[in-house]
């Protein structure tokens, strides 16, 4: 199985399309950093203005820290149109270059190939939010420093002091890699129903717009899908940037992921085992 994996990343990493999401993951966070170190103070001064004729702010409040969350928030909602152009061809790919009959006729089962390839999309994914991590978190610390970091939701502005901020990150980090494994599974599920790429990029990209839509509307007719939907929870990564952790909130949100990937994954494999191969 690990030669497979490493067979299938190889594939993966063969195609140019591959290097879309690196490439428009660093361009963004570097005009993002650029932006704000021309226009930082006057952002910070922005949020804190309410609260500066009652605190004395001191301290560099804008640091690695303060950037890189600013990064999450501005393109995790559109990391995941970058999964769908390498998710989206893993199955559809092998269809179009006509190669499935050559590749299963290896003493290898299909559950196996298809595993290999669910697993080195999913590695895609995480690998691609690894990235962010480094081009933001850690390129943002050594351009801007450390310090505490200051955070403005719907409960008011909640200021971290600095020993209490990197392991808030990791996790973040670590949650958002398993919401895009959400929408890799989601592409590939597409991909193994159809011989081009571009169905199930299309497909996927629809589908997440139409839940994001019906997630964010508070319209009581939605209020019943909404728990099920993968788009209600992709972005709770927010919740480890709350002073007090709510524990359960975080297990369920992580838990219906879990539950959205096995399903995808478990159905995706259903149909590609009763697949007729005809090139």
């Amino acid at each position: 199985m690990f030669t497979l994996i490493q067979i299938e990343l190889y594939k993966v990493f063969k195609k140019w399309r591959t290097y879309i999401g690196f490439i428009a993951v660093g361009l963004l966070v570097m005009l993002i950093q650029v932006a704000m170190i021309f226009e930082g103070q006057h952002t910070i001064s922005h949020i804190t203005r309410s609260l500066q004729d009652t605190f004395l702010f001191t301290g560099n409040l804008l640091n690695g820290y303060f950037i890189s969350y600013l990064i999450l928030n501005a393109i995790a909602v559109h990391i995941p149109f970058l999964i769908t152009l390498v998710a989206g061809d893993l199955l559809a790919g092998e269809a179009t270059a006509g190669t499935y009959r050559i590749i299963l006729t290896r003493p290898i089962t299909r559950f196996k190939f298809i595993t290999a390839k669910f697993l080195a999309g999913a590695i895609y994914s995480s690998l691609l939010i690894l990235f962010l991590a480094i081009v933001s978190l850690v390129a943002g610390m050594m351009i801007f420093g450390t310090g505490e970091l200051i955070v403005m939701s719907n409960e008011g502005i909640t200021l971290f002091a600095k020993n209490d901020i990197l392991w808030r990150f990791l996790l973040a980090y670590c949650y958002a890699a398993l919401g895009m494994t959400v929408v890799c599974s989601l592409a590939f599920l597409f991909s193994s129903l159809v011989e081009n790429a571009i169905g199930p990029i299309i497909s996927t990209m629809t589908v997440i717009i139409v839940f994001l839509i019906i997630s964010n509307i508070n319209i009581e007719f939605f209020q019943v899908v909404k728990p099920y939907l993968f788009t209600t929870y992709i972005l709770d990564w927010r919740e480890f940037f709350k002073n007090t952790l709510d524990i359960p909130v975080i297990m369920k949100a992580v838990s219906i992921l879990f539950i959205h990937i096995i399903i995808l994954f478990t159905l995706t494999a259903y149909l590609f085992k009763r697949k007729d191969i005809l090139s």
